[in-house]
């Protein structure tokens, strides 16, 4: 069973490899505007790898799906119809088809992410709000990386370029919320993928703005 488990947790880490290097490669080339229409299928097969990796799908672990996913996609409607939450934004082609003037996937990425952040931040001997915290620091780093790159893309764009720091600390305090209710609820909660799945980001969203033009 542990041989098995191991198995499953290479063979979905190859796979993200592949995925976001063919990823970089792809958007630096002449076929870039093909490989960035990709994205929405580059979120979907990465959660969906994560949730492979997951170990029981019980009533708290639906829950906490359920309300990061529609939580997730709600803020960011209510920021950029209000312009007040996250600053005056707006998204881009990259992320695929829209509702509410929100791509449908973001709220699969905010589960994605905050799922990750929360397995991680799971490891520290501290209580909840030190953990959550620890979890929404790891986020916001990572935006902070992809905000440099996000516009020259098709991501979503500012007014006037300007990244407004409400930007960081709005996403602070959402992944905050998000985290306390994954430490708080009841189900597994150590997944190998995840940490893999960090840092690949890191490194994707890195490579991206060193190739930025």
């Amino acid at each position: 069973m542990q041989e098995q488990k191991n198995k499953r947790v290479l063979v979905s880490s190859l796979a993200l490899v592949i995925v976001h290097l063919a990823g970089i490669i792809g958007i630096n080339s002449m076929y870039r505007e093909l490989f960035l229409s990709l994205t929405p299928f580059n979120l979907l097969l990465s959660a969906g790898l994560l949730l492979y990796n997951h170990k029981g799908f019980n009533r708290a672990f639906l829950m906490f799906m359920l309300s990061v996913l529609l939580g997730g996609f709600l803020i960011e409607a209510a920021g950029v119809y209000s312009g007040l939450i996250f600053g005056a934004y707006w998204y881009g082609p990259a992320l695929g088809w829209q509702l509410l003037s929100v791509p449908v996937v973001i709220g699969v990425n905010w589960l994605m992410l905050v799922y990750c952040a929360g397995t991680i931040s799971g490891k520290l001997k501290a209580n909840l709000v030190l953990k959550s915290a620890a979890g929404a620091a790891l986020l916001v780093a990572l935006d902070a990386l992809i905000e440099q790159s996000a516009p020259t893309y098709g991501f979503w764009s500012w007014l006037n370029g300007i990244i407004p720091l409400r930007n960081y600390i709005a996403w602070f305090i959402v992944s905050f919320a998000f985290l306390c209710l994954f430490h708080s609820l009841n189900f597994h909660k150590q997944n190998r993928l995840a940490p893999v799945l960090y840092i690949i980001q890191l490194v994707f969203f890195t490579l991206l703005l060193a190739c930025k033009p």
